[in-house]
């Protein structure tokens, strides 16, 4: 996914960017949170036994240097770890299972990062903070601080259950799931729809036109309720 900042400036008589006034995506009113950071991260200390059967991926929860998290680096590990070891998240599939460590190298890395690193690491295109997953060795999963901080519009307040949409969404793409668009409208968003930005297809149409190929998003009306996890009717 991409991110970033505020409207920009438009040339007499030039058309207005219609992903620039997407009201859906824009950053939720709120507290405080960390804008810049050292660009580093820190691995927070702890494990856990393996959750689910199959496959084994190994994480580590880190967080960036040089900045202070609302609720501390344990709070932030202790939760996406609640939520990793869910049974609805990701080891729902019978298929896949986890197992949080603190030493060596993982397969896959859940970071924390400030709304600057975020940005610089997850791209610009879409104008509005997200965050994102790298597909690099280890994989890395960038979840932008402003977000854990402030949450989505779709989430309407629940920021629990954003942050948990946020952790399993981001993995999600870990295990090769492609962003998908609202199914039914009034039903469950699909894990992999970038709920983050918006729940209607309409406005997320509009949103990733251009800029993302791995799925057509129809203009067919469809509004999705929120959704955190991969597999909510286990």
């Amino acid at each position: 996914m991409s991110n970033p900042g505020g409207p920009t400036v438009q040339a007499d008589s030039a058309p207005t960017d219609p992903r620039r006034t997407a009201v859906s995506a824009e950053l939720p009113a709120g507290g405080p949170f960390p804008t810049r950071g050292a660009g580093t991260f820190h691995v927070v200390p702890g494990t856990s036994d393996q959750v689910g059967q199959g496959q084994l991926t190994t994480y580590t929860v880190e967080a960036e240097d040089g900045i202070t998290f609302t609720d501390g680096d344990t709070a932030f590990a202790t939760a996406v770890q609640a939520t990793m070891s869910h049974p609805k998240s990701w080891t729902g599939n019978g298929t896949t299972a986890l197992r949080r460590i603190d030493t060596g190298t993982p397969d896959l890395r859940v970071t924390l990062a400030s709304q600057t690193t975020a940005r610089t690491l997850c791209g610009f295109d879409i104008p509005y903070d997200t965050s994102c997953f790298l597909r690099t060795t280890p994989g890395h999963v960038v979840l932008n601080a402003a977000r854990w901080e402030r949450g989505a519009q779709s989430f309407q307040g629940d920021i629990g259950q954003y942050r948990r949409y946020l952790v399993n969404h981001e993995v999600g793409h870990y295990f090769n799931n492609p962003h998908q668009p609202c199914a039914g409208n009034g039903t469950l968003a699909p894990l992999m729809m970038q709920q983050t930005l918006t729940t209607a297809n309409d406005e997320l149409a509009v949103l990733v036109a251009g800029i993302q190929d791995d799925i057509a998003v129809p203009r067919d009306g469809k509004v999705c309720k929120p959704n955190e996890w991969a597999f909510p009717n286990q």
